[in-house]
Parts: C-alpha cells; sequence; structure tokens
C-alpha cells in the first residue's frame, strides 16, 4: 500500500518538482531552435519565388500557403535605416503594402489568394522589382 505524504515533506517535493520544471524549460528554451518564422520573415507558407534586387540591394522573397500569398523586401545589408517597401496585390482586389525607413526588412504582407495570381513589387532605396502575374 502507498504511504501517503503530509506535511512539509510533500510540500518540499512539490517545490523540487516545479523548481526543475521550470530550470528545464528555461534551459530548453536558450538552446531550443528559433521559430520557423523567423526564417521565413513572418511568411506562412513556402518560399516560391526569389526576386532579386538590381545592384544586389537585396531581394524580395514571395512566399505561398494554401489560402494565402506572402511576401517580405529583404535588405542585402542590413544595418542602416532605408526608404523599403513591398506591395502584394491580388487580381482582382486593392494592394497591400508596407512601406518606410527599416533597417532588415520590410513586411510580411500577406493577402487571400486562393486561385488568384498575385503581383509583387519591392524596393530598397531608389531599386525596385516587380514580378508581372505570378502564381496563377
Amino acid at each position: 500500500m502507498l504511504k501517503r505524504w503530509k506535511g512539509r515533506g510533500r510540500r518540499r517535493a512539490v517545490s523540487v518538482g516545479v523548481f526543475g520544471a521550470a530550470l528545464w524549460l528555461g534551459v530548453g528554451g536558450v538552446f531550443a531552435a528559433p521559430p520557423a518564422q523567423a526564417a521565413t520573415g513572418g511568411c506562412p507558407g513556402r518560399l516560391v519565388r526569389t526576386l532579386p534586387l538590381p545592384l544586389s540591394t537585396g531581394e524580395v522573397r514571395v512566399y505561398k500557403s494554401r489560402t494565402q500569398a506572402c511576401a517580405v523586401t529583404v535588405a542585402a545589408r542590413p544595418g542602416e535605416r532605408r526608404r523599403m517597401t513591398v506591395v502584394v496585390q491580388p487580381r482582382g482586389g486593392a494592394p497591400v503594402r508596407d512601406a518606410g525607413q527599416f533597417t532588415r526588412f520590410a513586411g510580411p504582407v500577406v493577402v487571400g489568394a486562393v486561385s488568384r495570381c498575385v503581383h509583387v513589387t519591392g524596393s530598397v532605396a531608389a531599386e525596385s522589382v516587380a514580378s508581372g502575374w505570378i502564381l496563377c
């Protein structure tokens, strides 16, 4: 028959268990892999197209999931603030944009794209690129 814990012994065991769990989660958090969206710039889906900007100033990455299209403009040399934009327009819909002074990337910009083509435009400083209608 099992002996029941009473009083201080039980409280101490619970405290040690809680401390151990917190320590385990803390150490696991330090060595855990970065989230998947960190590699994609926050876009859902898989990378389907990369549009390089002229003069190697950066690139526009286009991602597609089952129901959405997403784009991010990424600077080749992050660090200094510069004008960056990303625009995604689904065919028959209004364009969605993110523009401003950024150090690393503009976006992500996500639009619904179930059976719809999208037009993607991105720029870093004075250099820009447009995709034409893609993901049809």
